[in-house]
């Protein structure tokens, strides 16, 4: 595992969703210094606290362990289902029944 890597997206993960360093370590219930220590890569997370932040983040562990974590699903699966959360109901209809539409169209 590539500390860094982890810092960086934890990082980037945690803008994205518009949280402070300050409002995370807040909400994972650590110190903003040792926040900064892991996205800066210097310290890596315990797992309970790698659990929480994911949670925090609302991201995949595979979203932020790319290189350790294989599976079917990458990154832009991680966007989707942020993109997903983020929709309102009517728009959540109108993505499946597009998404249908698209299955349907491919397996032909």
């Amino acid at each position: 595992m590539d500390k860094t890597t982890l810092g960086r997206r934890i990082n980037a993960a945690r803008k994205r969703n518009g949280i402070t360093g300050e409002k995370l370590a807040e909400l994972c219930n650590i110190n903003p210094t040792y926040l900064r220590q892991i996205e800066g890569g210097t310290k890596t997370p315990s797992l309970p606290m790698f659990c929480t932040l994911c949670k925090m983040l609302d991201v995949s562990p595979n979203y932020l362990l790319p290189d350790c974590v294989t599976s079917d699903y990458g990154e832009e699966d991680n966007d989707v289902m942020l993109m997903l959360k983020k929709a309102t109901p009517k728009q959540v209809k109108l993505i499946r029944a597009v998404a249908a539409d698209i299955i349907d169209i491919v397996d032909e």
